[in-house]
């Protein structure tokens, strides 16, 4: 009988770079880092890289925070406390705390992986996939550092194939017919294309496999480089690009689908649009992102709470969801909620009505209140007869209305509104 190989995850580690603001989510991210941000209904963003690790047989990670992490801490602490150490599992957090100098706070996302390279040191691993959390997606990492293992490569790029006209968002992996990377390109206005499929390109998913000795070599002489802004895409793999073997893999080749028939679902949920976009996407008829997935399950921190509860059945008092997706803990009280997403805890009232709404977490919303295509913050206490979504010109007096037309709502603008009522 032919012994089954070991799995390589057993002998790897993910580093999961965490410590972005994510801008472009503008007040979503006032008070919460990017990857802290919630998503389908009960999990965080974070949770995908976390649960693509777990899933793949990885069981020891190290996160890198920077930016407001007190959120992403805590929901790591509740939701991810299950490692145990006896087991050789381990999940570390790594604030940026000024490791190297006391003026020396992460400068890139390399130096966050540099400023603790002894902790990495200490995880006796021999391979260290490097992630970005802030990502939406399905991937078996052990296929991609199989991969990295059988073509000898330095460094192992994880990659999408988009079209060429997409790619100039993104940095572009020019590539020979065997998947090398031969050039990488920081948002061409001209991408390369993949040979043989000229009107696609393939762009970095922010994911690298290295081997540890490999990288840890790499990181040391890029700390001493003063020309060098310490980032991985910047910095780092071009260097590997010039003076090593890169390697191009496929998402495809690796991503995990429900049916075999499924696209490949990868979304950077980085603008307001997109956030609200791929949340609605979920209370589809059969969305492109399985949660119901058992086989590769999102794991999170699941809060105790009661059953969605229902109330009110009379003509226009009648609490009800259509094609919409409602959290443990909501109470639907003679509203109407439809091709909405409604997360743990929101409470709404009496003649109000819902449409194509995200709201977050413990959201109250007083009655007669018409919501249409918004995004609600947490804890916001929406007001009795509120009108959002059919006058976008009055909109944009209070609240952030995207250049899709998504109203976002915080609880800072409700209050300035009320102020100047």
């Amino acid at each position: 009988m032919t012994p089954v190989p070991q799995r390589l995850s057993n002998r790897s580690m993910a580093f999961i770079l965490a410590g972005g603001r994510g801008s472009r989510l503008h007040e979503l991210t006032d008070n919460r880092a990017k990857p802290a941000v919630y998503f389908g209904g009960k999990t965080r963003i974070i949770d995908f890289a976390l649960s693509n690790a777990l899933n793949s047989g990885i069981r020891k990670m190290a996160i890198a925070t920077q930016y407001k992490a007190h959120s992403l801490i805590r929901h790591c602490q509740r939701g991810w406390n299950f490692f145990r150490a006896e087991r050789n599992e381990y999940l570390d957090i790594l604030p940026a705390s000024q490791r190297v100098d006391e003026h020396h706070w992460y400068e890139g996302t390399a130096d966050a992986v540099y400023q603790n390279i002894d902790i990495v040191d200490s995880y006796d691993i021999d391979y260290v996939v490097i992630l970005a959390g802030d990502h939406i997606y399905k991937m078996d990492y052990e296929v991609m550092i199989r991969e990295h293992v059988e073509t000898g490569a330095d460094v192992t790029v994880g990659c999408l194939t988009v079209k060429r006209e997409e790619a100039t968002a993104f940095g572009v992996m020019a590539v020979d017919t065997s998947g090398r990377i031969t050039d990488f390109v920081e948002k061409p206005k001209d991408p390369p294309a993949i040979p043989g499929s000229p009107e696609q390109a393939l762009v970095s998913m922010g994911i690298y496999v290295f081997r540890w000795k490999f990288l840890r070599q790499l990181l040391m002489e890029d700390a001493a480089d003063t020309g060098s802004k310490h980032d991985f895409g910047g910095d780092i793999i071009p260097t590997v690009v010039k003076n090593g073997k890169a390697v191009a893999h496929r998402f495809e080749d690796s991503c995990v689908r429900h049916r075999a028939d499924a696209v490949a679902y990868w979304r950077d949920v980085g603008t307001v649009d997109a956030f609200w976009k791929a949340n609605i996407d979920l209370t589809g008829f059969d969305p492109e992102l399985d949660l119901w997935d058992r086989n590769w399950p999102i794991w999170t921190y699941s809060e105790t709470s009661p059953p969605a509860k229902f109330v009110h059945n009379e003509e226009s008092r009648r609490g009800l969801a259509l094609s919409s997706l409602v959290s443990g803990g909501c109470i639907i009280s003679g509203t109407e909620v439809r091709d909405s997403l409604l997360f743990t805890g929101v409470h709404s009232n009496s003649w109000s009505v819902l449409t194509e709404a995200v709201v977050l977490p413990y959201v109250s919303v007083g009655r007669n209140a018409r919501l249409t295509k918004v995004v609600i913050d947490r804890g916001v206490q929406i007001p009795e007869g509120l009108v959002v979504g059919e006058d976008p010109i009055d909109d944009a007096q209070w609240f952030r209305v995207t250049p899709d037309g998504v109203t976002l709502i915080t609880q800072s603008m409700l209050n300035r509104r009320a102020e100047q009522a």
